[in-house]
């Protein structure tokens, strides 16, 4: 789809049945994930937004469609700098780095080179102006990178009694759990 129709499509105001319809398969409106992944670094906030939306939704309903932009995914993923966008790229790779990811995912992230990741993960969790959502996410990629990159569990660790104190209680028990997983 020309890149000019999905900024057309993404400029409407959306509903979550909208977003869903945008990301099926079936859709006469079908969006590249390439272009989506482009569009979510538009000027437009909204846009981008949308289409990070819709790129989660792919990722999630017809993960088929994804995967053949996974690197390009990973490649960009550090330079997103939109919020409300990067709430949507840390479920992505949340998902991506999960146990329970595919085989074919599961080998993306094993070879890839994820250092500059990590750091702009950790940058993300430590960041004041991040909503509790995107840090929720951070910490789970964090905890599922640890068994590639040992050396996170010590300062994934140091890093969450710093902030406990200062987040919701959402993010506490978020950090419970992240605790369980990564000490047993």
């Amino acid at each position: 789809m020309e890149k000019t129709k999905i900024i057309v499509e993404l400029s409407k105001t959306l509903n979550k049945e909208e977003i869903n319809k945008l990301s099926s398969s079936s859709s006469n409106i079908l969006f590249e994930v390439r272009d989506l992944i482009a569009t979510s670094f538009n000027k437009n906030e909204q846009i981008a937004f949308r289409a990070a939306w819709v790129l989660e939704n792919i990722y999630i309903k017809h993960l088929e469609r994804f995967i053949p932009q996974s690197t390009h995914f990973l490649t960009v993923f550090s330079t997103q700098d939109n919020l409300s966008c990067r709430r949507h790229y840390g479920k992505i790779l949340a998902l991506m780095t999960s146990k329970k990811a595919p085989l074919v995912i599961k080998e993306l992230i094993r070879n890839y080179e994820t250092e500059n990741i990590v750091e702009t993960v950790f940058s993300w969790l430590i960041d004041e102006k991040n909503p509790v959502a995107i840090k929720s996410h951070c910490l789970n990629i964090l905890a599922n990178l640890n068994s590639k990159h040992n050396w996170i569990k010590d300062e994934l660790l140091q890093t969450m009694d710093f902030l406990v104190d200062k987040e919701s209680i959402g993010f506490y028990s978020k950090v419970k759990q992240i605790r369980k997983q990564l000490i047993g």
